[in-house]
């Protein structure tokens, strides 16, 4: 079977709605040092994510120095990432990272 390939990662911060100033800030900070796409701000849950969430899209080649970031300047906010190879399952459930605290997600909506 080949390797897939990795198209780009999506870091999600998480948040409630006490947090969406917090979550905004983190999300501009990673935006302006890292140039990084930043989407929409979602204040209830969204596809499989819990809760709150925006989506930052990385590309590969600057996906390690933002994720060296985020771990140590997430300011608390829980982030879900993962690869984006077109298999939504798997990069969901298989090809992630947390940081902070993992949340369950809804895998179903993938079956």
């Amino acid at each position: 079977m080949p390797e897939p390939t990795i198209r780009d990662f999506h870091a999600h911060i998480y948040y409630d709605a006490s947090e969406v100033s917090q979550a905004k800030a983190l999300a501009a900070a990673v935006r302006d040092r890292f140039a990084v796409a930043v989407g929409h701000f979602h204040l209830a849950p969204v596809g499989p994510h819990p809760r709150g969430s925006v989506q930052m899209t990385v590309p590969t080649d600057r996906f390690g120095e933002v994720a060296t970031w985020l771990a140590v300047n997430r300011a608390g906010m829980t982030i879900f990432a993962h690869a984006s190879t077109g298999d939504d399952l798997r990069d969901h459930s298989h090809n992630v990272l947390w940081f902070g605290p993992s949340e369950p997600l809804n895998l179903a909506i993938f079956d």
